[in-house]
């Protein structure tokens, strides 16, 4: 699932490559991923790009007062190819099939021209795009909590947020409407940097459990931002797998204690976490 600090990567390489291009033609192979029917992507075909940002886990391509919004969902993720270049060697033998692709112009250093092309790796389609005047418009958006991310997200923001909670803390952190742009394996890397059980409720926190999860949560999504700046977009999902600390690491030892990495089971997902840096002893 694509998370804040690639999707973050994501946006800056396009915000780059992007802006000041025209839009010449799209494809949507998908037209399931198409969510506003009344807004077809044509309708961005002759606009110049002004600039691509990140909102929560959603990309944002502005086309001057409209608005491209990208919801990657659990398996979307994009390629970005330059005519004329040879297409970057795919991560696996065959790539994720592709739902859409938009072509823009050389821009203004004529370079040649460049192929957005969004996929899809699930079984059904999780990536959504939304023609819109305002992201705000987009329901996942509207929705979007706090973003810890931002340098004015504060402690007080994080206890707003928790304080009072009887939710997992793990579930907690993915809600969207509380906290935007963290998913599974983030949520896992913050609980254990801020050495907090993933199934504890938020609300069975004391002050000094809020405080390590506060400066584990802003600090590990932004060295993952920092760490992931300059990474080919096609590399970026293998990069985030092996900063992992814990995340996907079950049956490995713990980089802190060295006791053996546990997986469990949190809904539809699973999740990683090590009994003896995480454990009150009355959850495990």
């Amino acid at each position: 699932m694509p998370e804040s600090p690639e999707v973050q990567a994501l946006a800056e390489t396009l915000d780059e490559r992007l802006t000041g291009r025209a839009l010449v033609a799209v494809d949507l192979i998908e037209f399931r991923a198409l969510k506003t029917r009344a807004r077809p992507l044509a309708e961005l075909v002759g606009a110049r790009v002004t600039g691509a940002s990140r909102i929560g886990k959603h990309l944002d391509l502005a086309f001057g007062d409209v608005h491209l919004v990208v919801s990657l969902g659990r398996y979307g993720w994009a390629r970005l190819e330059t005519s004329g270049e040879a297409a970057p060697e795919p991560v696996t033998e065959h790539g994720p099939p592709a739902l859409a692709e938009l072509s823009f112009d050389g821009g203004a250093a004529h370079d040649g021209g460049v192929t957005l092309t969004l996929t899809d790796a699930g079984s059904w389609v999780s990536l959504g795009l939304h023609v819109v005047a305002d992201p705000g418009e987009v329901p996942a958006i509207a929705k979007l909590g706090a973003d810890p991310v931002d340098p004015g997200f504060t402690r007080a923001g994080l206890d707003a947020v928790v304080v009072g909670r009887r939710k997992q803390l793990k579930a907690l952190l993915q809600e969207q409407e509380s906290l935007a742009g963290i998913g599974n394996a983030y949520s896992d890397e913050i609980l254990h940097r801020a050495r907090l059980s993933p199934v504890v409720h938020a609300s069975a926190l004391d002050e000094a459990a809020r405080e390590r999860l506060f400066a584990a949560t802003t600090a590990t999504l932004r060295e993952a931002i920092a760490e992931r700046r300059g990474i080919p977009i096609d590399r970026l999902k293998a990069a985030k797998v092996a900063a992992m600390r814990v995340h996907g690491r079950a049956g490995e030892a713990c980089p802190v204690c060295g006791d053996t990495i546990l997986e469990r089971a949190h809904g539809s997902t699973t999740g990683s976490y090590c009994p003896t840096c995480q454990s009150d002893d009355r959850i495990f």
